[in-house]
């Protein structure tokens, strides 16, 4: 007849290898966190009594004491205007008690679950985050329920009780629409993102804010989704270039979708500026070193981030939580790729 071997000091990884579920899950029984299933939580506390697991609560304590960490977690490192906003957040802290640790979730939201899982388990003084797509409330408790101070970057999460700072891009990208048909546009399209980005949602719907301004009509087929990449700027222009009513002029989710656009459009044979009228979002450093140089939206990613730090550490000094949210101005700036300094024909 076999025996169940107990461990002479049992931990809770030891509960955990037992229970089949993460040492994170079951910190949170422990803690009597609401976070965890109701079946989840009968499974782990059997294993904690067969196992005789004693909470030493003074350990514990020490555990909850918050480190010197601050989390970077960015949506998209490989995107320059994320790396910028990543730079101005390091900047702000140069001059605090508080390392930056960063961390790239790729729009994958269970590679953000698991930073954030680390980042509480490492006893993060704070979280700078700027969401993967389908970010909701839901998914940001594994933060807030245990008093991480956190501060929303560039995204808004709905109905989160956390802080935010993000450009005004409804406002941008109806001042950009405003400017395409002052050069003549009566055909344009939006190009790029995907509904699951709140930004999208924000500058698409500036997009039509715009057109309404301009008096013209939205067509149904102008707002074409796609990975905001530039695979998917060309992507979304080849699709727009096939539509049955062309447009003459595009603005773009960001520059990354613009500069992919603008490749699809020499493809064609045809020229940014010349024969398409071509608008991004964003200003990252490559803009205004395209050909055409790209005219854009500028959003200044490193003063974002610097206000996303300062406003993460002065919730952090108080010690309680606070919403605060920073609306940042974006600005036209024209360049060659419209048409506006070079007389373009695609009017």
């Amino acid at each position: 007849m076999s025996s169940l071997k107990i461990p002479s000091r049992v931990t809770i990884i030891d509960i955990a290898d037992r229970a089949g579920v993460s040492k994170s899950t079951v910190s949170l029984v422990i803690s009597g966190s609401p976070l965890v299933k109701a079946e989840t939580r009968r499974r782990v506390e059997a294993v904690v009594d067969e196992l005789g697991y004693v909470y030493n609560r003074g350990a514990a304590n020490l555990r909850t004491a918050r480190s010197d960490i601050v989390g970077m977690v960015i949506n998209d490192l490989t995107n320059p205007f994320f790396a910028e906003l990543a730079v101005g957040i390091e900047g702000a802290l140069q001059g605090s008690d508080y390392i930056p640790v960063i961390a790239n979730t790729g729009e994958n939201l269970a590679r953000q679950a698991q930073v954030f899982r680390t980042m509480r388990e490492h006893n993060a003084a704070g979280v700078i985050l700027c969401p993967a797509g389908g970010t909701d409330n839901v998914a940001l408790k594994e933060i807030t329920s245990v008093g991480i101070p956190i501060v929303l970057a560039m995204r808004r999460v709905a109905g989160a009780a956390a802080s935010a700072v993000v450009p005004n891009n409804r406002d941008g990208a109806a001042r950009a629409v405003e400017h395409l048909a002052r050069l003549g546009h009566r055909n344009l399209a939006f190009l790029g993102g995907v509904a699951a980005m709140s930004a999208f949602a924000e500058r698409s719907g500036g997009f039509a804010d715009g057109i309404a301004r301009a008096g013209l009509v939205l067509s149904p087929d102008a707002i074409i989704e796609a990975p905001p990449t530039k695979a998917g700027g060309a992507a979304a222009m080849n699709h727009a270039l096939s539509l049955p009513l062309k447009p003459t002029a595009a603005l773009c989710f960001n520059d990354i979708v613009a500069i992919g656009a603008v490749h699809a459009l020499s493809r064609h044979g045809l020229e940014a500026g010349v024969d398409f009228a071509i608008v991004g979002f964003d200003d990252i450093a490559e803009a205004a070193q395209m050909s055409p140089p790209l005219t854009t939206i500028a959003v200044d990613a490193t003063r974002l981030g610097e206000r996303a730090a300062r406003m993460l550490l002065r919730q952090i000094e108080i010690g309680v939580p606070r919403v605060e949210t920073y609306i940042g101005e974006a600005r036209l700036i024209v360049r060659e790729s419209c048409g506006a300094k070079r007389g373009g024909r695609g009017n």
